[in-house]
């Protein structure tokens, strides 16, 4: 069983990661970050935006820390780091869509009522739309 976590580095996300762990008969973890990439920078040109997309991979792969690495190998599961760019909500169920992905867990901040409203849910907008099952993380 593959299991997707979205993984931007916040506290949310670590949880998402143990309880993925900790809860999940897994063969192998995928942790998708993606890297949000604002609309009016494709009409920049694409020479600009094919740098800009490789300095943000190189930023990126390092976003795991150290610890979650430790953490993974002491719990001695298969993980790979994958990074994606766009909108994250959209990416991550394109992601599971096209991969072998069983479940998706993601953290959550919280956000409720108008911050919520106003800033959007990535967590809820992959609920609604992921062809697979969804495990929101508080």
């Amino acid at each position: 069983m593959t299991i997707l976590v979205a993984y931007d580095g916040s506290s949310p996300a670590q949880q998402a990661v143990e309880y993925a762990v900790r809860n999940g008969s897994t063969e192998e973890i995928v942790l998708l970050h993606v890297v949000e990439v604002p609309t009016g920078l494709i009409d920049a040109g694409i020479d600009f935006v094919q740098e800009q997309l490789k300095e943000e991979r190189g930023e990126t792969t390092g976003a795991v820390s150290d610890e979650l690495k430790e953490f993974l190998r002491a719990e001695d599961v298969e993980f790979r780091f994958e990074t994606a760019f766009g909108k994250p909500s959209r990416e991550i169920v394109s992601f599971a869509e096209e991969h072998d992905i069983e479940t998706i867990v993601v953290g959550s901040h919280g956000r409720e009522s108008v911050s919520r409203v106003l800033l959007g849910s990535v967590a809820e907008n992959v609920v609604r739309r992921s062809p697979t099952t969804v495990t929101v993380v508080r």
